[in-house]
C-alpha cells in the first residue's frame, strides 16, 4: 500500500491530469444531484475486503461522483457564500497536501508556518489592529470563533477567580452567524440576542446591557459584533461597540468570516471603522480571499491571552519547549493540535499574483452587486429588499411565497444551471422567504445575473 510501482506512477499521472484540466477550464458544468441510492447503484460496492483499484475509483469518481458536486467557484453558484480559489491556490493546493507538513510547531513545520504568517502579516495590516497583534489559520469561520471565545473566557475567569463558577454570557445580534450560536453551546455560555438583523448599533447594545440583572453583568464576558453578516452583508457599528467594550470592560469579538476580505477593498474600508478596536477578529480566506477549503483565520490583538488560553501540555510534548525548538507554534493559539498548514496555498497566490490582484478581485465582487441591484431595480418581476450591502443583494419575486422560491431552486439546481437559494430576512415583526445573491468570483458576468433573473419569469 505504501510501495512505490508503477501503477503508482500511472495513477499520479492520472491524477495530475485531471488536475491540469479542473485548473484550466474556462466552462464547469454547475452539477446537478442525485439521491444516495440513485450514486449507489451506478457505482456499487467501493470499499471492499481486496480493493476496486485505484483507476476504476477514479473512473467512478470522474463519471458519476464529480457529476453530482456544486462547484464552489462556478460562476453561477451565488448561494451561501460561495469561494473562488485562484488557480494558483488550487496548485499550491496539491503541493501542500503533496509535501506532508504536519503545521502545529515550528519544529515541525518551519518552513510551512513561515509562509503562513508572510500571509498572516498581510490580512493583520488590513485590519488596523496596532502593533504586536497576529493570528493563525484555522479550519473556517465556526473553528475561528470558537478559539477566539474561549480565550476570552479564559481572560474573563484570570481577572477575577470568583467568575471560574459561574456560567458565562455572550450578547450578539439575531444577525449573527449560525457558529456564535453555537459556539456557546459548545463551551456552555448563554447567548443574548438583540432582536435586530440590521447593522447592531451602540444604543441598542447599551440598552441590552443597562437591563440586565445584576447577576448576568458579573456573567457577561463577550460582545461579538458582525463585519458582514452572511445572510445580508450587513456590519455593525464596529466603532460604537468598541466604546461599549472599553467602558464596561469586555472582550470584543468581530466576526469577519465573510466580509473580511472587503478589508483589501479601498471603497468600503471605511464601513468596518472600528475593527482596529477588536481584541479578537475572524476572517476566512476560503470566502473572500481566494482560498481553497479549508482556510480561516483567528487574529488577537494581544496573542498571548490565547497562548494562556490554548497551549497544551503532554510530557510528549515538552520537547517543543526546549530551546532548539523555538519558534512560532500555531497551535498555541486556537482549538486544534493537530494543523494542516492550510494557509500556504494563500500564500503562494498573494507572492504569484501580489496584493493589488487581490484588491481588484474583491471590488469585482462589489461592482457585481451594484450592477445586480440595478438591474433588478429595472426588472418589473423583482424587487429589492434592501439596498446591496458588501456583495450580498437581497430581493424578492413579487407575487411569489416561500413553496415558489424553494421550487425555483431546484428546478435551476437539476438543470445544472445555477445554484441560488432562498433565505429569510426579518420584515417587521415576521421573516419573509426572498432570494439572495452572493457575489464572490470575479468570473461572474452580468450575462448570468440577467439569465437568472430571466429564470424566474
Amino acid at each position: 500500500m505504501h510501495k512505490i510501482d508503477i501503477e503508482l506512477i500511472e495513477m499520479t499521472m492520472d491524477v495530475m491530469k485531471y488536475a491540469i484540466d479542473r485548473i484550466s477550464s474556462t466552462k464547469r458544468k454547475i452539477g446537478k444531484p442525485k439521491k444516495e441510492e440513485e450514486l449507489k447503484a451506478l457505482v456499487g460496492e467501493t470499499i471492499t475486503p481486496e480493493g476496486v483499484g485505484g483507476e476504476y475509483a477514479f473512473n467512478l469518481w470522474k463519471k458519476h461522483l464529480m457529476q453530482t458536486n456544486v462547484p464552489v467557484d462556478h460562476p453561477r453558484n451565488l448561494a451561501f457564500v460561495p469561494a473562488a480559489p485562484t488557480r494558483a491556490a488550487i496548485m499550491f493546493d496539491l503541493v501542500t497536501s503533496a509535501s506532508s507538513i504536519h503545521g502545529a510547531y515550528w519544529m515541525e513545520g518551519a518552513g510551512g508556518i513561515f509562509c503562513e504568517n508572510e500571509a498572516m502579516r498581510w490580512i493583520v495590516s488590513l485590519t488596523g489592529l496596532p502593533e504586536g497583534a497576529f493570528g493563525v489559520f484555522t479550519s473556517g469561520g465556526t473553528a475561528a470563533n470558537l478559539s477566539a471565545i474561549v480565550a476570552a473566557r479564559e481572560y474573563w475567569r484570570r481577572i477575577d477567580p470568583d467568575h471560574n463558577s459561574l456560567k458565562g454570557l455572550i450578547i450578539t445580534s439575531i444577525g449573527a452567524h449560525s457558529s456564535v450560536k453555537a459556539m456557546a453551546k459548545v463551551i456552555d455560555a448563554d447567548i443574548l440576542l438583540v432582536d435586530t438583523e440590521d447593522s447592531l448599533r451602540a444604543e441598542a447594545l447599551q440598552n441590552t446591557i443597562n437591563n440586565l440583572t445584576p447577576l448576568q453583568r458579573i456573567r457577561l464576558f463577550a460582545i461579538v459584533g458582525t463585519g458582514g453578516t452572511t445572510n445580508a452583508g450587513i456590519i455593525d457599528d464596529l466603532d460604537g461597540i468598541a466604546t461599549i467594550c472599553e467602558k464596561e470592560h469586555l472582550w470584543f469579538h468581530v466576526d469577519a468570516a465573510y466580509g473580511g476580505g472587503a478589508l483589501a477593498a479601498d471603497s468600503v474600508r471605511h464601513l468596518f471603522h472600528g475593527i482596529e478596536r477588536a481584541d479578537s477578529i475572524t476572517i476566512d480566506p476560503h470566502k473572500w480571499m481566494f482560498s481553497p477549503y479549508d482556510c480561516g483565520a483567528i487574529i488577537y490583538k494581544k496573542p498571548e491571552f490565547a497562548k494562556i488560553a490554548h497551549a497544551q501540555d503532554g510530557s510528549y510534548l515538552d520537547i517543543f519547549k526546549d530551546k532548539g525548538a523555538q519558534g512560532f507554534n500555531p497551535t498555541d493559539y486556537q482549538i486544534q493540535l493537530t494543523r494542516r498548514v492550510r494557509g500556504l496555498p494563500l500564500w503562494f497566490s498573494l507572492a504569484t499574483h501580489g496584493t493589488d490582484k487581490y484588491k481588484e478581485a474583491v471590488e469585482r465582487g462589489l461592482e457585481l452587486a451594484e450592477i445586480a441591484g440595478k438591474m433588478i431595480e429595472e426588472n418589473p418581476i423583482v424587487e429589492l429588499v434592501r439596498e446591496p450591502s458588501l456583495s450580498c443583494v437581497l430581493y424578492r419575486r413579487i407575487g411569489w411565497k416561500p413553496e415558489d422560491y424553494t421550487h425555483w431552486t431546484y428546478e435551476n439546481h437539476n438543470k445544472g444551471f445555477a445554484l441560488v437559494t432562498p433565505t429569510k430576512y426579518k420584515n417587521g415583526d415576521t421573516f419573509e422567504t426572498v432570494s439572495r445573491f452572493c457575489f464572490i468570483n470575479p468570473d461572474t458576468t452580468e450575462k448570468d445575473i440577467q439569465l437568472i433573473l430571466e429564470s424566474m419569469e
